[in-house]
């Protein structure tokens, strides 16, 4: 399901786009000139250059399939509510989480037209009872609940996925509030797995990225360990507790910087 039809879509080609750069820095293929241009103009102020800033990239796209892969096998999970879904690619949520378990159930949320357009892919896979996408935005909490709660249990666990999301959200938007809110609305025993660009991991991040926001015309927020952690506030980490994201369950970090703090938590 879609809030939005498909066909009311205005995107623009001549301004980069942080979901499109980071689409092009994957290797997909939902991109223009400027988004990469732009993506090679920012990996050469990169410590390690682009190749680093991919290897940065792909170490959270891994977690984020590390994460899901934990819900789903150890800890049972068979319904995700996955904010900030990003441009489809063959490992989202929905790939990990079925083929652990072929029943579950997962809903995506995104406010992005680019994301829109290519919902169908989130779709495509299994049955729309199934996996479902929502044009909503995060801020939105209570709408984002009402409409999933159509097709998720909300008296059975649930897992949030908020990877590389909550970098857009200001503390003015109150990023930890809608968190709470989130985490408050689902049962104990549901799982909510998140990552976030560090502002004090490599020297110079936060003003590449102050330099990425404006050339995309959207604004990164980046946190620190503390600021990070207190996303988790009431749950119970998962070890290894909050790390840099390719270090997450023990996995080795890609050659180059590791730019993102991972988490995963349990609702008591």
């Amino acid at each position: 399901m879609a809030s939005k039809d498909w066909g009311d879509i205005d995107i623009r080609e001549d301004i980069p786009h942080a979901g499109r750069m980071y689409d092009y820095m994957l290797g997909g293929t939902t991109h223009f000139e400027s988004d990469r241009v732009a993506s090679h103009a920012a990996g050469l102020e990169f410590p390690g250059g682009i190749d680093a800033a991919r290897a940065g990239l792909r170490a959270n796209r891994d977690f984020l399939g590390r994460a899901v892969r934990f819900m789903a096998e150890e800890a049972g999970i068979r319904q995700f509510l996955d904010l900030g879904t990003g441009i489809p690619s063959d490992d989202n949520t929905h790939a990990i989480a079925l083929s652990v378990a072929p029943e579950s159930k997962i809903v995506y949320v995104d406010n992005d037209p680019i994301v829109l357009a290519h919902a169908h892919e989130l779709l495509s896979t299994t049955p729309e009872t199934t996996t479902s996408y929502l044009y909503a935005d995060i801020r939105d909490t209570d709408s984002i609940l009402s409409q999933a709660a159509e097709i998720l249990d909300f008296d059975q666990p649930i897992g949030l996925v908020v990877v590389a999301i909550m970098h857009f959200i200001s503390d003015a938007d109150d990023a930890h509030g809608l968190v709470s809110r989130l985490v408050g609305a689902v049962p104990s025993g549901s799982y909510l797995a998140v990552s976030h660009l560090a502002s004090d991991v490599v020297p110079g991040l936060v003003e590449l990225y102050d330099g990425i926001s404006e050339k995309t015309h959207e604004t990164f927020i980046l946190r620190n360990r503390e600021e990070f952690t207190g996303f988790f506030d009431g749950l119970e980490l998962v070890d290894p507790g909050v790390t840099l994201v390719a270090s997450w369950r023990n996995q080795p970090p890609d050659a180059g910087p590791d730019i993102f703090y991972a988490g995963v938590g349990r609702k008591p």
